[in-house]
């Protein structure tokens, strides 16, 4: 996904955005030079739900947050996952703001003055007909990069 990752030894992922510092840096000045309010991205393939506000510098906590991302989950590639919502490496990851191991989708409704993320899950694939639930909402305020509650 866009936003950095560190695992538990300190080391980002080959495979995601963070193996192309350079491109996520220039992707991420260009919102800034031509003063894009809200930048969002929407990525997935991760087969896990993420949301993430995306900092100017990922090194330093308290730098500036540029915007937002949402990571959508699979519907059911690698069975009914853990129920884990515990991000992992939380201490090297403030910026990761949500983390889920169930299957599911993220639901958006877009309006002139907000982005609202309903992160939506079923408890198990396996099951024909098993129900889903919203298991965290965020908005994204027009104007204000980042994740608010919802």
């Amino acid at each position: 996904f866009f936003a950095q990752q560190l695992d538990a030894n300190g080391a980002a992922s080959m495979d995601a955005w963070d193996g192309y510092r350079a491109s996520r840096s220039r992707i991420q000045g260009g919102w800034q030079q031509r003063g894009v309010r809200n930048p969002l991205v929407l990525t997935g393939d991760v087969h896990r739900s993420w949301a993430n506000d995306l900092k100017a510098d990922y090194a330093n906590p308290s730098s500036a947050t540029v915007g937002t991302e949402l990571v959508c989950t699979s519907i059911s590639s690698t069975g009914n996952g853990s129920g884990s919502t515990t991000v992992p490496n939380a201490a090297a990851n403030p910026h990761l703001k949500f983390y889920s191991d169930r299957r599911g989708y993220v639901r958006t409704t877009i309006t002139r003055s907000q982005v609202r993320a309903d992160f939506r899950a079923v408890n198990t694939v396996t099951e024909h007909g098993a129900a889903a639930s919203t298991v965290r909402s965020f908005v994204i305020l027009d104007g204000q990069p980042g994740l608010q509650a919802g």
